[in-house]
């Protein structure tokens, strides 16, 4: 009997130890895209499958509460509200406005917030530099080489004399490009000629103007809001013969010329990275440097290099001296539609 009630209290020991070691590590994350377009869709994307893949490999549940507020700001600020009252472990802000208005709602309560696809965090105010971001919020820039950019569109077409620059004046990312390609045509001695828009329609009668106007080519750095009008413009340009150079490989998805930047798919998969720094090891956002990516690859649409009637060969060798690497892609809604 006593041998017998001695199994019975080791069994019980035993499971009663058992909850303990089931546990598992779980933290909450609270994800913000900004709009829905194919780049930042393939970062809040590929960070949701990082951090699953992370916490299956490594016994952790991350508890992801993604949202987009379709760039209104109201709806934004509700979404980072619940957040905040979610008590998440880490906000994640995907492009520049939810960046700035994560910060802005983080000042006393000093959640971690890490950016993704902020194209200048310090021209934004986000951080004191690239290498000591200073408070608690880092993340990962999609800094576009804009000189590269312009390279590119003298390389296919030395005879350039007049460019349009299609952005939206109210998008912080596109600031520093546009500043950028207007130093870089002066000192060449090109026209250019700007024209703006903040939604769909403005968008295309923007693209509509350029082509009155007679532009050879039109400049668009990584601008969301362009970026959400693409596949309602690209068949505008492609007819008048008029090549789109953008800053980022989504935009020759949606049916640019050439889109040219930083790997989005990467990019999520870092941010993701830095997410599991702070919340799973402690990491602190003020001493993590703001990731930066190469911008070396140039992906120019098939489609719509034949539509302009270039020949693809010859493009891409007239890039090979301006970039790492030639790209190719196919007009689509979404990377899912070609995989």
């Amino acid at each position: 009997m006593k041998k017998l009630m001695s199994i019975l209290l080791i069994t019980l020991m035993i499971l009663s130890l058992v909850p303990a070691f089931a546990e598992t590590a779980s933290y909450k994350i609270g994800i913000c895209n900004f709009v829905d377009d194919a780049s930042l869709n393939q970062i809040v994307a590929n960070i949701e499958d990082q951090l699953n893949a992370y916490g299956a490999d490594n016994g952790i549940t991350f508890d992801l509460i993604t949202d987009n507020c379709n760039a209104d700001a109201n709806v934004m600020a509700q979404i980072i509200a619940n957040f905040i009252a979610e008590e998440v472990d880490v906000m994640v802000g995907i492009a520049t406005p939810v960046a700035m208005a994560m910060q802005g709602a983080t000042e006393e309560n000093a959640i971690p917030v890490v950016f993704a696809a902020v194209s200048d965090p310090f021209a934004a105010g986000l951080v004191e530099s690239l290498d000591a971001p200073g408070a608690n919020i880092t993340g990962t820039s999609d800094y576009l080489d804009t000189v590269a950019v312009m390279n590119l569109i003298f390389a296919a077409n030395p005879e350039a004399s007049k460019v349009g620059l299609l952005y939206d004046l109210g998008q912080d990312s596109s600031t520093t490009a546009i500043a950028a390609a207007k130093a870089y045509l002066e000192e060449k001695g090109v026209e250019y000629i700007e024209a703006t828009g903040t939604n769909d329609n403005e968008i295309l009668l923007a693209a509509q103007s350029l082509v009155y106007d007679g532009v050879d080519a039109v400049f668009t750095p990584s601008d969301n809001t362009v970026m959400a009008a693409e596949l309602s413009i690209y068949e505008t340009l492609a007819e008048a013969g008029i090549p789109h150079y953008a800053g980022a490989d989504s935009f020759a998805l949606n049916g640019a010329f050439v889109g040219y930047g930083v790997d989005y798919a990467n990019l999520g998969v870092e941010t993701a990275n830095m997410v599991i720094e702070i919340a799973v090891n402690g990491a602190d956002p003020a001493t993590m440097p703001v990731m930066t990516f190469d911008n070396g690859t140039a992906t120019v649409n098939t489609e719509i290099c034949e539509a302009l009637g270039l020949d693809f060969d010859a493009v891409a060798a007239a890039f090979e001296p301006y970039c790492t690497k030639v790209a190719t892609i196919i007009t689509a809604e979404s990377f899912d539609d070609i995989a």
